[in-house]
């Protein structure tokens, strides 16, 4: 199904949500036909705060919207859809697109496994009307499930379309750049060179994938890596965890900007809480590029500042090569908890892999290093 297709049996012109690989024909039309004008397209924080966004398009205009994410979003849009937009609460009717990772009988990544295997359960709980579209649905199938779709909608209830893998298309491709030129593995070598036998938690994507193949590459244990493969924006929550536990064990959590945007309330509570063995790293390349380099707001703002007004006592910005191993080491020496932004540039090798243990074995033997 051509996306083009899909959007004019939808008849909608507002969207917002969090990128997804599935997702990625849609998101490139939309970034193609869009941008980011924000009257008719936002890439959201994450997926209760496009809830949210697609709730006051909808108060303001009585139009409905769309509202796009992975499945593994689900449980950030429940808060929002149970507790106001449903229609015993508000009514505020919305069209959600959601790619089905981990669906039953599709091989995948392992944290998508049950997250697929609940995707149309979870609807079920919440009571949204879905249809599956798939490489076999056909323009007059969706068009049908639509029109069924309509009397929800007039209503106040929201609907669902799960797009399985491949099924939709387009044939525009959205390119993306920024002006750094350090590559996210070579920063990672330099704070693997750099950290020794400290603890480090990297978030989801692929960050962890090229930390677990840094050590394959040095034979260096991976003991030392907490790899946060799926829940997005919570390794740094992670790391607070066991930086407090763990007082006279340094801990270096090492996010992604659209990580770290996609829940930044646990910079607030890291900076009240002030670990001075905590050393959270933001690896800013202004791209959700694990599904397809999509911007961030990341490029926009600065987390510096934000990390500061948090309450981070120590505060530094790395934009170049020259400087990384210079700052590293003096945040070795620094004493309070401590935050930097290293400016990256977008991309990753095309022969990347993907962790060869599995979440169980990595879980185990960083919790025998931390008996230690």
């Amino acid at each position: 199904m051509k996306v083009e297709d899909f959007i004019s049996i939808l008849n909608v012109d507002f969207f917002t949500g969090v990128p997804d690989s599935l997702l990625k024909p849609l998101c490139n039309y939309l970034m193609c036909e869009y941008g980011n004008d924000s009257k008719h397209h936002i890439i959201a924080a994450n997926e209760g705060n496009a809830v949210g966004i697609a709730s006051g398009y909808y108060l303001s205009t009585s139009k409905i919207p769309l509202v796009y994410m992975q499945n593994s979003g689900q449980g950030n849009m429940i808060n929002p859809y149970a507790s106001l937009t449903q229609e015993k609460v508000y009514g505020i009717p919305q069209i959600f697109v959601i790619g089905w990772r981990g669906e039953p009988g599709k091989k995948d990544e392992p944290q998508h496994v049950f997250q697929g295997e609940i995707t149309l359960s979870l609807l079920d709980v919440l009571e949204i009307p879905y249809f599956v579209i798939t490489k076999e649905s056909k323009y007059n199938d969706i068009k049908e499930a639509m029109d069924k779709f309509n009397k929800y909608l007039s209503i106040g209830r929201s609907i669902a379309f799960v797009v399985s893998k491949g099924a939709l298309s387009y044939d525009g491709v959205a390119h993306y750049e920024n002006p750094y030129k350090f590559k996210r593995e070579n920063i990672l070598e330099h704070i693997v060179n750099i950290v020794q036998d400290d603890i480090i938690v990297s978030t989801t994507g692929k960050t962890s994938r090229e930390l677990f193949e840094i050590r394959e590459r040095l034979g260096s244990s991976h003991k030392y890596d907490f790899l946060t493969v799926g829940s997005m924006g919570h390794s740094s929550s992670i790391a607070l965890g066991i930086a407090q536990q763990k007082p006279n064990k340094r801990v270096w959590c090492i996010d992604g900007d659209g990580a770290a945007i996609m829940h930044m309330g646990a910079m607030g509570v890291i900076g009240q809480a002030k670990p001075s063995n905590l050393v959270h790293i933001v690896i800013n390349n202004e791209a959700h590029e694990s599904v397809g380099g999509f911007p961030t707001a990341g490029q926009s703002m600065n987390f510096a500042e934000v990390a500061k007004a948090c309450g981070y006592q120590n505060v530094a910005i790395i934009s170049n090569n020259e400087q990384i191993e210079e700052e590293l080491k003096h945040i070795i020496s620094c004493e309070g908890l401590t935050f930097v932004e290293i400016k990256s540039a977008i991309g990753s090798r095309s022969d990347l892999g993907r962790p060869t243990s599995t979440p169980q074995e990595n879980k185990e033997i960083f919790m025998k290093f931390l008996t230690e």
